[in-house]
């Protein structure tokens, strides 16, 4: 495998606006790696994002190790199972048929799982945590990688035997698991309504 040069190497360059209108949750992905140097940027971007009462109470996990990976795609689905037992709506239908469906892995087998924690303090942890999530996924696709978030592994990550196994203290929550690597092909975008306006005075 390789790993990726990074922007300063290629040149690569991408507006703030270009990289907001060009993000795209990404789910298949090449067999290159991204080096450490590149994730520390990109968590280093994060750390950038809003933080009400400059808390900033977002901490990182980085997961590489492919076994691991694997495992914690299969306690992902078997806590999706769970959830959605007994439950015959059309959005839990289709949930089970993802996670049921031959060889689905919950992190689209991208080399890199980024996962932003909170620390339980004060009411805006969770939204600080998403702020950081935003950054580091734009900063990601302005240098030509891929993102998505993957909301089906947080129940897991918050379970004691991976809080354990990963070392994460008690005190910290899985808020954004955001899987990265380096997009396999476009990725189309995706149609979006316009802006609902409920008040201008």
């Amino acid at each position: 495998m390789t790993t990726l040069p990074s922007p300063t190497e290629t040149g690569a360059a991408m507006s703030a606006m270009d990289a907001v209108y060009q993000r795209r949750s990404v789910r298949h992905f090449t067999a290159k790696t991204v080096g450490p140097e590149v994730i520390r940027r990109l968590m280093d971007a994060a750390v950038h994002a809003p933080t009400a009462m400059h808390q900033e109470p977002w901490g990182f996990a980085i997961i590489e190790d492919r076994a691991l990976l694997d495992r914690l795609s299969e306690s992902a689905k078997e806590c999706v199972r769970k959830e959605a037992a007994g439950d015959h709506s059309p959005h839990a239908t289709h949930v089970l048929d993802l996670v049921n469906k031959t060889g689905f892995h919950v992190f689209y087998d991208a080399g890199s799982l980024i996962v932003i924690y909170g620390k339980s303090q004060g009411s805006f942890v969770t939204a600080d945590c998403w702020l950081a999530a935003e950054n580091l996924m734009l900063a990601a696709c302005a240098q030509g990688l891929g993102t998505c978030v993957i909301g089906f592994a947080v129940e897991a990550l918050n379970l004691p035997e991976w809080k354990a196994e990963l070392k994460i203290p008690e005190e910290w929550t899985a808020i954004a698991p955001i899987i990265l690597g380096v997009p396999a092909g476009a990725t189309p975008p995706v149609p979006r309504k316009p802006p609902q306006i409920l008040a201008w005075r």
